[in-house]
Formats: structure tokens, C-alpha cells, sequence
């Protein structure tokens, strides 16, 4: 299965938000940097993020954007799903009822959705957090 850029840039967005302080709001210029994008072109993705009510965003030269929720209640489906939407990634092309291809196809759809919905950008977003913290400590034992 194959997933646009838009979303592989919005998990990543999502994950970084989530590791920054709770209180700090994100500059766009600052993740579109982070991942090598336009700030216009980051701007569409985080558009689509705060209509479904993932992040907020405030306006001014502190604004950003930080998540309007817990980390731990964002699954990835949710960032998915808010980006490609929620139809389904297979429709039979011929015109017959009860498609037994169609059938096997949805019950892969449906176990894939239950595990995305299982995973959240926290698993990632703490692993992260550790990771920077080890580094942060082996650069200061260096010195």
C-alpha cells in the first residue's frame, strides 16, 4: 500500500510536535526545515491537521502550532486518516455483487486500520525524547 507525501511528512510533523514541550508552539518555517519541505507546502498539511482537530494553531511572531490533545490519544490512523481520509484503498472495478476479492481486501484494510489505531506518535514521540537525551549526555561526558 502506498501513502502520498503529504502524509509521510504529517506522521513526522506529528511525532516532532509531540516531543516539543507541551507549552511551545512550533513554527512552520521551523518544521519545514526539519524535513527539507516549502513552508507553503507544510502549511497545506498542517491545514488539513488542525481541521480534523489534531493541532491548533496560534497566530503572531510566537504563534505555531502544538497538539490540541493528548500525545497519547493521537494514533497514527488518526493522522492517516486526516490527511488521505477514510475510504477505502480498494473498489472492484467490475460491476458484480458480493466481490470475493473485494472481501479480502477490506479484511486486510481492517486489520491494518487496527493496528494503526493501536499505535501512538507518544510510543515515538518519548523514544525520541530518550534518544536526545543520550546524546545530550554523551556530548556532555565528551567535554
Amino acid at each position: 500500500m502506498k501513502y502520498t507525501k503529504a502524509t509521510n511528512y504529517a506522521l513526522h510533523t506529528m511525532v516532532y510536535l509531540a516531543a516539543a514541550p507541551v507549552e511551545k508552539a512550533v513554527g512552520v518555517r521551523t518544521m519545514a526545515e526539519l524535513q527539507g519541505l516549502s513552508p507553503t507546502f507544510l502549511s497545506k498539511i498542517l491545514t488539513k491537521l488542525v481541521k480534523a482537530g489534531l493541532i491548533e494553531s496560534s497566530p503572531g511572531v510566537n504563534g505555531g502550532y502544538k497538539l490540541s490533545r493528548s500525545k497519547e490519544d493521537i494514533s497514527f490512523l488518526d493522522i492517516i486518516n486526516a490527511i488521505e481520509g477514510s475510504g477505502s484503498l480498494f473498489m472492484c472495478s467490475l460491476e458484480h455483487q458480493d466481490c470475493l476479492i473485494q472481501g479480502v481486501m477490506v479484511d486486510a484494510e481492517q486489520a491494518m486500520e487496527k493496528y494503526l489505531m493501536g499505535r501512538t506518535i507518544a510510543e515515538l514521540a518519548d523514544q525520541l525524547n530518550r534518544q536526545a537525551s543520550i546524546r545530550k549526555e554523551a556530548l556532555k561526558n565528551d567535554f
